[in-house]
């Protein structure tokens, strides 16, 4: 007696199950809320550690990105270039400090209303790259030293 083709269970592996493969579509709601975070961690970095020059604007993105880097390529890429887009604006103020100091004082009347207005568009830029990432979209910076790749 044959038994017809459907009614045969598939055959049982005993090998464990593989993980799916990176989707190459949309990026997931809990990829685009860590990249929205990795923006976003940079304020948070300069809230923090600013009563001692605010060098911590690009701990949170690096902190974020070698945590996530392997596991949500979204993620990898956000993180990437809010840490590129943050070191480029710790090298900028930091030459801005170092000719307020080189000058004795007198090149801080240039450097303060720069600081300031860099400073401004800085906070301007990160909202946006969180908006965007929030959305799904890969936000590039207009100015960014690309360190990290």
């Amino acid at each position: 007696m044959s038994v017809p083709p459907e009614s045969v269970p598939p055959p049982v592996s005993s090998s464990p199950a593989s993980p799916p493969p990176p989707s190459t579509g949309a990026p997931s709601a809990e990829e685009r809320q860590w990249a929205m975070f990795a923006h976003l961690s940079a304020l948070l970095g300069g809230l923090v550690t600013g009563w001692v020059g605010g060098w911590g604007w690009f701990l949170g993105p690096l902190i974020i990105w070698l945590v996530k880097k392997d596991t949500m390529p979204f993620v990898n890429d956000q993180a990437k270039e809010a840490l590129n887009f943050n070191i480029t604006i710790a090298i900028i103020f930091v030459i801005l400090a170092i000719l307020g100091i080189a000058t004795f004082g007198v090149g801080f009347l240039v450097a303060l209303p720069l600081m300031i207005i860099i400073g401004i568009a800085a906070l301007v830029f990160i909202i946006l790259a969180a908006i965007k990432a929030n959305e799904g979209v890969a936000y590039r910076y207009p100015f960014a030293l690309r360190l990290v790749k």
